[in-house]
């Protein structure tokens, strides 16, 4: 049994609406607990005056409306609802317009901004900030950080659910119909320095997970300097991949900080823990018909014991040769690690290719960084004499071919205003990715930290045909936080044609959910990892619709939610007392 994390004083919990949608209400006054690592103090002192961020008291607007996004963006996006502050001014920095960009058929109808914003002495971080199309002073600020570690939010942007979509030829757009900025105020990031656009002044790009939180917790203050008229928006922080270590180490840093209003994070097929990842894949590639009888006789021989099989680190030799096995199966011999079922763009890719002037690789780094093959070959990668080729890193099986023409059009780096000193765009860094330090194998302190404060709700969701990132292993790690169960695993609805179909199947514990999605929504090339928004929510978005009053909610009618839409206000969430559990580890089992 699992002790239930904790917390003290009045609840500030949300409710969980629907197969996954937050009721926000607003942040304690308090202060919450203090990171491990320096943190910057919230308050300051200038001129001998000392100044502190206030939280202001808001309240649900009557009325406020929201759609929902493409399904896994039901569950985000139905998070971003409530009605609050003042809203849009003329603080926006008039330098950062974009008033005309390039392949529109009509130049849109809401502001969007794109410049960079400093982080630190050195980073400068490229942005592109797009108002929400509808009442953006009723919505809230959503923050996106696609992954790698070294890969451009503008992959998020152009190809998942940013407002416009690059079309094959490279240079027009088209716009989205189910676009995240329907409902919500989109800051798409590109992190950290040397990735995409963003640069640093000093030219040092080797970095660690610790202080791109914090640079990207400094892009966030610089944004909301810009855009002051925002500063008291609900925040949400959204990412994939990568951005499973990107968005709960930024989160430590902004939970801190009363003056960002932190509503809650939502991580889409993320990296979450390398060992639970790992671990889980075996088991994933088995039944889905990927090994053969004999492999998976022989990896439960040699690799498990005692009821627990380790294929994360195990030191038996057999395991490291079978496993070899496995992984050249399912990372090497052609499948798109991506969506299982789709094509590999270009086709069987090989671990690397000569391209023109550039050699390309394929291998991010994030599974079995344990297993010596792996290892050594990431290494001998590393040192090998590049003099003569330029490297560059595609995520396998993908197409970058359409943004990467369109963001490097003279014409588009100037309606987005970058300047000359910043790279030339591509989908990720390899200069980046090689060097960065990973130092967290698992995100659990940082869950618990978030779960433990009783007021932020948290959404972890997977298109359930990815393999990088696997639905499996992220419920595995949601189950190893030990939250109470609210409500038991079952299938979400959504309503096309007049007719309910199952769009996943979701899990609700105290203040966090897991949610996955189904495959058969939409046969997208990229489905299974990019979830946040290439899945197909489609019919839902034309249906679902929220209103607010008060306290109380009406739940979005194209879809059928088992549980309530909204805790009765003053409500508390259960387990607000005692101490946090220490249940790290799941039992994975054996047949």
């Amino acid at each position: 049994m699992c002790a239930v994390p904790t917390g003290s004083g009045p609840a500030r919990g949300v409710g969980w609406a629907g197969p996954g949608a937050w009721a926000a209400r607003r942040l304690a006054a308090e202060s919450p607990a203090p990171l491990r690592s320096p943190a910057p103090r919230p308050a300051h002192v200038t001129g001998g005056v000392i100044w502190a961020p206030v939280t202001c008291p808001r309240r649900c607007a009557a009325g406020s409306r929201c759609g929902s996004g493409m399904l896994p963006a039901v569950p985000v996006l139905c998070a971003l609802l409530l009605a609050l502050g003042p809203g849009p001014g003329l603080a926006a920095p008039p330098e950062h317009e974009v008033r005309a960009l390039p392949g529109l058929p009509k130049q849109a109808a809401f502001r969007h901004f794109s410049g960079h914003l400093r982080a630190g002495p050195a980073a400068r971080l490229h942005y592109w900030f797009v108002e929400a199309q509808s009442d953006p002073r009723g919505s809230p600020v959503v923050l996106w950080l696609n992954g790698g570690p070294g890969c451009s939010s503008m992959e998020g942007f152009l190809k998942e659910h940013g407002p416009f979509l690059v079309q094959p030829d490279g240079v027009s757009l088209k716009y989205n119909d189910y676009a995240w900025n329907k409902v919500a105020n989109m800051l798409y990031l590109e992190s950290p320095a040397g990735v995409g656009f963003s640069y640093s002044d000093d030219k040092k790009y080797a970095t660690n997970d610790t202080e791109v939180a914090h640079n990207n917790y400094l892009a966030l203050k610089e944004f909301f300097r810009l855009f002051p008229e925002y500063s008291k928006n609900d925040l949400f922080l959204t990412g994939e991949s990568y951005g499973g270590v990107y968005i709960p180490t930024l989160a430590e840093w902004v939970m801190q900080d009363p003056s960002l209003n932190l509503k809650g994070i939502a991580v889409g097929n993320g990296l979450s823990s390398y060992e639970i990842n790992d671990n889980s894949l075996v088991y994933f590639a088995y039944y889905h018909g990927l090994l053969g009888t004999q492999l998976w006789k022989d990896l439960q021989t040699f690799c498990c014991s005692q009821g627990k099989c380790n294929f994360h680190d195990n030191s038996n030799l057999n395991c490291t040769l079978k496993m070899e096995e496995m992984i050249q199966i399912v990372e090497e011999s052609g499948l798109n690690i991506y969506n299982l079922y789709a094509p590999c763009a270009g086709g069987v890719p090989g671990s690397m290719r000569y391209e023109g002037d550039y050699l390309v690789t394929h291998d991010l780094g994030n599974s079995f960084i344990r297993m010596p093959l792996k290892f050594s070959w990431r290494q001998n990668l590393f040192r090998m004499p590049v003099a003569r080729k330029k490297v560059r890193m595609d995520p396998p099986c993908t197409n970058s071919t359409a943004p990467t023409m369109y963001l490097n059009s003279p014409e588009v780096r100037k309606a987005l205003h970058i300047p000359p000193e910043a790279p030339e765009w591509q989908v990720c860094s390899f200069e980046v990715n090689r060097s960065y330090k990973r130092l967290y194998m698992q995100m659990n302190e940082q869950y618990l930290k978030l779960l433990g404060a009783m007021k932020y709700r948290i959404l972890v969701y997977n298109g359930d045909i990815d393999m990088a990132c696997n639905f499996l292993g992220d419920e595995w790690f949601v189950d190893s936080l030990c939250q109470k169960v609210q409500v038991a695993r079952r299938p979400w609805l959504y309503t096309v044609g007049g007719e309910n179909q199952i769009g996943g199947f979701v899990k609700e514990f105290t203040n966090i959910a897991f949610l996955t999605v189904k495959v058969g929504l939409r046969g997208g090339a990229e489905l299974g990892h990019g979830a946040a928004g290439r899945a197909a929510g489609r019919p839902a978005l034309r249906k679902a619709a929220w209103r607010w009053r008060g306290s109380g909610a009406r739940c979005p009618g194209a879809l059928t939610p088992p549980s309530s839409c909204l805790f009765p206000a003053g409500s508390r969430p259960h387990g607000a007392h005692g101490p946090a559990p220490r249940c790290l580890h799941h039992v994975q089992p054996l047949h």
